[in-house]
């Protein structure tokens, strides 16, 4: 399985998000300046995190977007599903989606690399990819 740019990308906005004081507002402008996520593409993200309820957008000169929930009640799941759609492996996971469900033999591997994949993005939070950020070593490189 491999998480696309949108699934990248979202994880990094809500994290330059979550690092600012709380409610306070930012642009997609500001968070592609910081981050290099074009702004366009941002718009785009935004669109189904915003129906997800995982950030709110608010318009005016004050306006720009916050994360909807706290940043401890955001998973790393939430936001991925958000933008990727399922995290399934394979499509015959789904219910229904094969006619050989109950005979294949391989079926049970997929459901439970889903399901191992399903509990390490549903146990981080946001929050945990913000206490990870400030612990990371700021070492700067000068030349």
């Amino acid at each position: 399985m491999r998480i696309s740019t949108k699934g990248r990308y979202s994880l990094e906005a809500l994290l330059y998000m979550a690092l600012l004081p709380t409610g306070e507002y930012t642009s997609t402008r500001v968070i592609a300046e910081n981050t290099g996520i074009s702004e366009g593409y941002l718009e785009q993200l935004f669109i189904p995190l915003r129906k997800a309820g995982i950030v709110q957008g608010f318009r005016g000169p004050q306006g720009g977007y916050v994360p909807g929930r706290d940043p401890d009640k955001i998973t790393a799941g939430d936001i991925l599903r958000a933008v990727e759609g399922s995290l399934e492996p394979v499509e015959c996971i789904s219910v229904n989606a094969c006619p050989l469900r109950d005979t294949c033999g391989s079926r049970q591997t997929w459901v439970e690399l889903y399901d191992e994949i399903s509990a390490c993005v549903d146990s981080l939070t946001l929050q945990d990819l913000v206490r990870a950020y400030q612990t990371m070593d700021q070492v700067e490189y000068t030349i």
